[in-house]
């Protein structure tokens, strides 16, 4: 387990670089990171690093994390749909600062987990499944705000048209040959507003449900 000194450190590393929404800052020291991390990383689980996680996957930079939840601007009434579960690492983050969220995960292997971590924070707020991400949710749409964890080679527009009006999408985005831009989409009445925000570096968003042995 970290120490609170490891916890205190990061939070001024994010204050650093940027993150300035106090509730962005709080619902990150309040979600234990050492919780998502694989234990052969238990002592990185603080350092503002990504991190491997099973199935080839990873646990975003805290900054990342930081940044993408304080790009979509959520209040206590929202209710946001991830693509990409992963650790579930994002969603524990936004069941502290959101009305419900919905998080989508190809591969069952990292769902199961998510879950079970989910179960361990007493999260009741968040609803995860195994499926294909590039869908969306459309049982549940529409929703106020929508993330994506992976690498989309344009603007999904089924995700535009699962967003509600005045809603907003944060997603990475593919910008020419290995460059990725991280974005946000809103929407209004009269159609959509591009920002583009950082170049990172994310997995690619994959269609379908993985196969695993």
């Amino acid at each position: 387990m970290a120490d609170d000194s490891q916890k205190i450190s990061l939070i001024m590393a994010l204050r650093r670089q940027g993150i300035h929404d106090p509730n962005v800052l709080g619902a990150m020291e309040r979600v234990p990171r050492d919780l998502f991390v694989p234990e052969a990383f238990q002592d990185h689980a603080y350092d503002n690093n990504a991190l491997p996680i099973d199935c080839g996957q990873t646990i975003s930079q805290p900054y990342i994390v930081a940044l993408m939840t304080q790009a979509l601007d959520l209040n206590d009434r929202c209710k946001v749909l991830e693509i990409g579960t992963g650790s579930g690492y994002q969603a524990a983050i936004l069941s502290h600062l959101s009305r419900r969220v919905y998080t989508i995960e190809r591969y069952r292997t990292l769902h199961a987990q998510a879950q079970e971590r989910f179960h361990t924070l007493g999260l009741t707020n968040v609803t995860a499944m195994v499926g294909d991400g590039t869908k969306g949710w459309p049982d549940q749409a529409p929703f106020d705000r929508i993330i994506v964890t992976a690498a989309a080679p344009d603007i999904p527009e089924n995700l535009i048209q699962q967003l509600k009006i005045g809603g907003k999408l944060v997603i990475p985005v593919d910008n020419g040959p290995d460059v990725q831009e991280l974005v946000t989409i809103s929407r209004h009445d009269e159609g959509v507003e591009r920002r583009d925000l950082i170049p990172v570096r994310f997995v690619p968003l994959v269609e379908g449900v993985a196969k695993e042995l």
